[in-house]
C-alpha cells in the first residue's frame, strides 16, 4: 500500500512533525510531534484519521513537546529507543536553558530497538543511528525514511548537546547509506525531504565518508 506523509512544521525550532497513514485506512502514525499539538491534531481531524501510536526518531525538547497532549486524547501508545532515557529525562532542564515552557513529559510506553516494529498495520524497520543523540533511530516505512536530525537536506544533526558524539554520528551516517536505498525518501526532522542518492552527491558531510561506504 502506498504510504502518505504530512508534513506540520511547529514551535520555535522549526521542526517537522509527521503523520503517516496508508490509502485506504484511516490508521495514522504520528512521528516526532513538536510543540504545537493543535495543529498535529487539526491535521489528524481533517483527515478523517485515527492515531494508533506515536513513535519518535529520538527525544529531543523539540520533537517530544506534543506527545503527552496526544497520548492523552488518543489513549495511544509512545515508542522510543531505550538510549533515550536521559535526553528524555532532560526535557524539563533543557527547556529552561533555551527559555521555554515544558510540557508535561511524556512517559514511554514501548522501547525500541533496531530490527522490524509492527504496530498495527505498519511495518517499521528500526535503524539505529546514533550521534545526535545517544539513540536516534532512523524509521523506514515502505520507501520513506524518518531520519530525525541524523541527516537533513545538505547538512547532519550537530552533536555538540549533551550525548551526541562527531565520530559515532559519522558512524552512523556510513550505516545508513550503506542499508537504506538511495532512492527512499528521506523526511529530516528540520527542512525539506531528500534522498540519500541526492546527499551522497551535494552532501558536504556526506561526501567525505563515502570511501568507507564502498570500502
Amino acid at each position: 500500500m502506498s504510504l502518505n506523509v504530512e508534513r506540520i512544521v511547529t514551535g520555535p525550532f522549526q521542526e517537522n512533525s509527521y503523520v503517516i497513514w496508508q490509502d485506504g485506512s484511516p490508521s495514522c502514525l504520528v512521528i516526532d510531534p513538536g510543540d504545537d499539538p493543535e495543529l498535529i491534531i487539526e491535521t489528524i481531524l481533517g483527515k478523517g484519521l485515527h492515531p494508533i501510536a506515536v513513535v519518535n526518531t529520538h527525544a529531543h525538547l523539540d520533537h517530544i513537546g506534543g506527545v503527552s497532549d496526544l497520548k492523552e486524547k488518543y489513549g495511544i501508545p509512545f515508542y522510543l529507543h531505550p538510549n533515550e532515557k536521559s535526553v528524555l529525562d532532560g526535557y524539563e532542564r533543557d527547556c529552561a536553558f533555551f527559555g521555554m515552557t515544558p510540557k508535561v513529559t511524556p512517559t514511554v510506553d514501548h522501547w525500541l530497538n533496531t530490527g522490524e516494529l509492527k504496530v498495527g498495520d505498519f511495518l517499521i524497520q528500526c535503524v539505529e543511528t546514533p550521534g545526535h543523540t545517544p539513540g536516534g533511530t532512523c524509521l523506514v516505512i515502505n520507501d520513506h525514511v524518518f531520519t530525525g536530525d541524523t541527516i537533513f537536506a545538505g547538512s547532519v544533526g550537530r552533536t555538540d548537546l549533551p550525548g551526541g558524539d562527531w565520530n559515532t554520528l559519522c558512524e552512523s551516517l556510513v550505516k545508513a547509506m550503506k542499508e537504506i536505498p538511495g532512492d527512499y525518501i528521506l523526511h529530516p526532522g528540520h527542512g525539506l525531504h531528500t534522498t540519500l542518492k541526492n546527499e551522497m552527491l551535494k552532501n558536504p558531510f556526506l561526501i567525505p565518508l563515502l570511501k568507507r561506504v564502498n570500502s
